[in-house]
């Protein structure tokens, strides 16, 4: 679900050029949702292999890394590690969700109606603990580093990126500038379209970059105050927020009772919409178990391991990953040709 800090976050558009030979550190299941809720068949149904195994998180993976990387871009993959308690809410509304889900596509199923088919298969994307551990093998065959978080992996990107090991985070989402990073890209599509959630439908995206800085800057709050603001209009801690508080009456709120949270809260009437104390969101928000055991070096993308895994495994063409392969091995010829060179002169 995240927190609604889209009309708040100032954003600006960039260029994938802009991000040539930048580290940035990928939010892993973010993107592996996308990829199980956009790649899908007329009818709504995933991408399989002859085995009935889904492959849609692997096709968006390597196509999307692939075309990155050809352009110079220096990607890390984060995965979520053991989620918070307070999110065991969230987690159990998200599985509510896609049985209501299940049973609305079998509906539409019944009416032959593939638009609307489409829209509830799309809600019912599942990440099998298989389909992560699949997906961690793709991207160190492609020779990039594979970083295991404690907890939320958006919050151990956030260290990464505020430490100076990357340079921003890659997410849809915006819970990251809840969790201080300095640095977010969104809309990273090398397309530069993006298929509309649960329509069969595009529109035009272009990347683009917030500044955690410029963004308090300009909403004149601090990285405290950002965090509270989130917690009034709901995170995967609190789902919802309270209800008839919206972003823009939240930020007037945490401006309005500025050092003064307990009165803010309780004129909010917090205790009638939430058992657990906003005072305990708060500290789990800011204590999310991060590490600075990981490493970020990049290898030589292994061929072989990656036709083993997409064509041997789920039936992937092996001639058109080859041709992917060869391509991002003559990029990077002509990479470190073009540094020589550089080098020389």
């Amino acid at each position: 679900m995240g927190t609604k800090l889209k009309d708040l976050a100032v954003k600006k558009e960039i260029a994938i050029a802009d991000l040539k030979d930048r580290k940035l550190v990928v939010d892993s299941y973010n993107i592996m949702y996308q990829f199980l809720s956009t790649i899908r068949m007329y009818d709504g149904s995933p991408l399989k292999d002859s085995h009935g195994n889904i492959t849609s998180h692997l096709t968006g993976l390597f196509s999307r890394t692939t075309n990155l990387m050809q352009q110079g871009l220096k990607l890390a993959f984060v995965f979520d590690g053991t989620p918070p308690k307070l999110k065991e809410a969230e987690r159990e509304r998200r599985k509510e969700a896609k049985l209501k889900a299940e049973a609305d596509y079998e509906i539409a199923k019944e009416r032959e109606d593939f638009e609307e088919m489409k829209k509830y298969a799309a809600r019912t994307s599942r990440l099998t603990p298989d389909m992560v551990e699949e997906a961690k093998k793709l991207v160190a065959a492609l020779g990039l580093p594979v970083i295991e978080a404690p907890s939320e992996g958006e919050a151990q990107a956030a260290r990464m990126v505020n430490q100076g090991d990357a340079f921003a985070e890659i997410s849809q989402d915006y819970d990251c500038l809840m969790f201080g990073v300095k640095r977010v890209v969104r809309n990273l599509t090398v397309s530069e379209k993006r298929k509309l959630p649960s329509k069969a439908a595009y529109q035009s995206v272009s990347p683009e970059i917030i500044e955690l800085k410029e963004t308090l800057q300009h909403l004149g709050i601090s990285q405290e105050q950002l965090v509270l603001l989130c917690i009034l209009i709901g995170t995967d801690y609190n789902v919802g927020g309270i209800p008839g508080i919206g972003p823009k009456k939240a930020l007037k709120m945490v401006q309005d009772y500025k050092g003064r949270q307990e009165e803010m809260f309780k004129d909010a009437r917090w205790g009638d919409h939430f058992e657990t104390g906003w005072k305990e969101i708060m500290e789990t928000i800011q204590n999310i178990p991060t590490t600075d055991e990981y490493a970020i070096a990049w290898k030589r993308v292994d061929d072989d391991a990656v036709v083993k895994l997409l064509c041997d495994r789920h039936d992937f063409s092996e001639e058109r990953i080859r041709a992917v392969l060869g391509k991002m091995d003559e990029s990077a010829k002509q990479r470190q040709q073009k540094g020589l060179g550089d080098f020389v002169s």
